[in-house]
């Protein structure tokens, strides 16, 4: 049996995989016949593992991704324009380490989110940090940040992501603030961190909606500058879907 001093030792070090290992070898006779090092060895593997799990569950509680989504699920049988070797190429992640930003349009129910969230999970599952945030959510945190004097940290925060997914981009219209507060959050990030935009509203629409003429001139150029862009088409999926399960 396994000493408890040594029980002791292995959590003041943190080393949770080994222990787990250790006590697994000890309830399998047969890993006594291998050598040491290959013993050894496995001890290793586990805690590797054990801490790449740790990460990604720290990783995906902290994206607070809204659906539970992963590439390897993408449908690429609905007609709305989604390419298997486009994917391939996001979901690489390669992007996200060159501090590009991507725009994802597409009608409401052709499965944005969904995608938006497939990707946050890949890149968590590649040590990427992500948050997810709809973004008259992310609008109404800086409204409160500036009175409670928590805008500073917040904004740090946001800086730190390496990808910020921004949805439901043009669900509503913005104040003066607000376009301030992006331009300020767009800015940031430009060339030093990606984002990730989400909206049913087209391109070509979105300097009307932001509004103010040089706001919108200096959020566009950070934001759409190597941007890839994925528009989608198609009818909505969900409609789709809850005639084929009217359950």
């Amino acid at each position: 049996m396994l000493k408890q001093q040594t029980r002791e030792q292995l959590h003041a070090l943190k080393l949770t995989g080994i222990l787990d290992a250790l006590e697994q070898q000890q309830a399998q006779p047969e890993t006594h016949d291998l050598a040491f090092e290959e013993r050894f060895a496995l001890l290793v593997d586990r805690e590797v593992l054990y801490r790449e799990n740790r990460r990604l569950a720290r990783l995906l509680k902290a994206a607070r991704l809204r659906v539970d989504a992963c590439v390897e699920d993408l449908d690429y049988r609905h007609p709305r324009g989604l390419q298997k070797s486009r994917m391939a190429q996001l979901a690489s992640g390669d992007w996200i380490r060159q501090s590009l930003n991507l725009c994802l349009t597409g009608p409401t129910g052709c499965g944005k989110t969904w995608i938006a969230c497939a990707l946050g999970n890949q890149a968590c599952r590649q040590g990427l940090s992500v948050r997810y945030l709809r973004l008259p959510t992310l609008l109404e945190q800086l409204r409160i940040a500036h009175g409670d004097g928590s805008y500073v940290r917040l904004m740090g925060q946001l800086l730190k992501t390496d990808l910020l997914i921004l949805d439901d981009w043009g669900i509503q219209a913005l104040t003066n603030p607000q376009r301030n507060d992006l331009m300020e959050v767009i800015e940031d990030r430009h060339d030093r961190r990606s984002t990730l935009i989400a909206s049913q509203l087209p391109i070509d629409h979105w300097h009307e909606y932001i509004g103010e003429a040089t706001l919108a001139d200096a959020i566009l150029d950070r934001l759409l500058h190597g941007a890839h862009r994925l528009n989608l088409s198609g009818g909505s999926m969900r409609k789709e879907r809850a005639v084929i399960d009217p359950s």
